[in-house]
């Protein structure tokens, strides 16, 4: 097996583990209630807690696995969540569960380390398959979700959180010994990161998107059970399947996210999936019935695990150099769009008596980052569109249908002499030779009209008044009325041919 399988294989087995951990709080709240008294503000902060750390965290391991390598920092983290595993075993009251579900934050904060490592290993082309793979770790959740309550009833809660115990400290002795030691290193200052990256919008925006998609997943991976069995009177073990079956949809559609966005334009595949998102808060946001709910619940898995591979397909894309700590930011952010929910839906329940508002929230901000996912998407064209022109060779030079000079490339000032501000506003009269007749010029715009183009030799003049041959194609842009909008003009100096 070469290097990167392997390391994709236990990375993401690693991954599985860390989110095994982060819920066992939330998958086991229904029995932890049975033996410490809980009020419904309570349960909603005890199981939210775990998000903290597990978000901000993100940030500095997303950093320290591109200094120190994914091996040591998954093998370290696994070691420290020991302790808090031990600590809410043992736990009796809502402060120990606290502060134990506080440090157990770092099972989700792990996500940093496989995302920031895994591309060093392969071409960009499979950066988004790849951290799909990984991310389907966070099948993790729902293993704990199914098989905790399982346990729990056969061996109490308590000792089924000691089992993790085992399953920690084999997964750390795993990485130690099989982890990469020769895993490439970025020796760059954290602030220096910091500096060159956070007023790009593009982080921001990404951090949004990753708020909305991951967030919904993780906020009711963590709402669910609990809101099941109080709601609709199912049985714990039955709302831990159904949990478990959320958490199964939305990681195995992960991986296609990611292979989506290699094979497509990912602004695309983020369009479908907020336009997703926006339907399904809003079906919920009418409080129905247990089937429409369902379905509603199946529509936020689809949508958050495609869009959740999506866009760690576009982190690497636009943040090569700066992979860990961007990585970290937007990981964090996703992480904390899980931690806000439940205890907003919780307040509000206690307010309204239902949960309309907090769905109908979900609705409006993928409605909100639709639009802004449309508005980067032909951003990006332009952007294309900018880049195209200014790196021909070729001279450019873009008019108005009046043949006013709106746009030149670097090209046209070298063949001309004339620059961007001394050529724009003007007319491409400021090249005429003076060698074709009025009927020529006459007869090539005929062409142009008729045909749509016009190609051919033609003798202009530079701004120093040396008079060249040049190859000439004109060119008319129409808009999607087939109407014409503009005129664009590609030469070149044919005057050593």
């Amino acid at each position: 097996m070469q290097k990167g399988s392997f390391q994709l294989v236990l990375q993401t087995g690693s991954l599985v583990v860390g989110f095994m951990v982060w819920v066992i709080l939330s998958s086991l709240m229904p029995y932890i209630q049975s033996d410490i008294a809980l009020n419904p503000g309570e349960v909603a902060l005890v199981t939210a807690i775990p998000v903290i750390l597990g978000s901000l965290l993100r940030v500095p391991i997303g950093y320290w696995t591109n200094r120190y390598g994914a091996r040591p920092i998954f093998t370290v983290s696994f070691i420290v969540l020991i302790l808090p595993v031990f600590v809410i075993s043992s736990a009796g009251t809502m402060m120990t569960l606290i502060l134990g579900g506080l440090l157990l934050g770092i099972g989700g904060a792990v996500f940093s380390v496989g995302v920031t490592s895994l591309p060093k290993y392969y071409p960009k082309e499979r950066h988004g398959f790849v951290n799909g793979i990984y991310g389907a770790g966070n099948i993790g959740t729902a293993v704990t979700a199914f098989l905790a309550p399982v346990l729990a009833n056969s061996f109490g809660w308590r000792i089924t959180v000691q089992f993790f115990i085992i399953l920690l400290a084999l997964i750390a002795v795993l990485n130690f010994l099989l982890g990469d030691r020769k895993e490439k290193k970025v020796q760059v200052s954290l602030g220096e990161q910091i500096r060159s990256v956070y007023r790009n919008p593009k982080l921001w925006l990404l951090s949004l998107f990753y708020f909305i998609t991951f967030g919904s997943f993780v906020a009711f991976t963590i709402y669910l059970p609990n809101f099941l069995v109080n709601h609709f009177g199912l049985d714990k073990v039955d709302a831990g399947l159904r949990t478990a079956g959320f958490i199964a949809i939305a990681t195995f559609l992960r991986p296609a996210g990611g292979w989506l966005g290699d094979k497509f334009n990912s602004f695309v595949i983020l369009m479908l999936v907020f336009s997703g998102l926006t339907f399904g808060g809003f079906l919920l946001s009418f409080t129905p019935s247990l089937p429409i709910y369902t379905v509603g619940c199946l529509g936020v898995a689809i949508c958050a695990g495609i869009g959740n591979g999506t866009i760690f397909k576009l982190v690497p894309m636009y943040f090569s150099k700066q992979a860990g700590i961007v990585n970290g930011i937007v990981a964090a952010m996703g992480g904390l769009g899980g931690f806000f929910p439940p205890i907003i839906l919780t307040i509000q329940f206690d307010w309204t008596g239902h949960y309309a508002i907090g769905f109908m929230a979900l609705s409006e901000f993928a409605l909100a980052s639709l639009i802004l996912v449309v508005w980067l998407y032909y951003q990006d064209k332009l952007s294309l569109s900018k880049q195209v022109l200014e790196s021909t060779e070729s001279g450019m030079m873009i008019t108005d249908l009046k043949g006013i000079i709106k746009q030149v490339n670097p090209a046209f000032t070298k063949v001309t002499g004339f620059t961007p501000e001394e050529a724009v506003g003007k007319t491409p009269a400021i090249l005429q030779s003076g060698k074709h007749t009025k009927e020529f010029y006459k007869q090539m715009w005929v062409e142009i009209e008729t045909k749509g183009y016009w190609q051919g030799e033609i003798w202009n003049k530079k701004k120093n008044g040396e008079i060249f041959p040049e190859w000439l194609t004109i060119s008319t842009i129409k808009n999607d009325a087939d109407e014409p909008k503009l005129h664009v003009a590609m030469f070149s100096d044919i005057s050593k041919k």
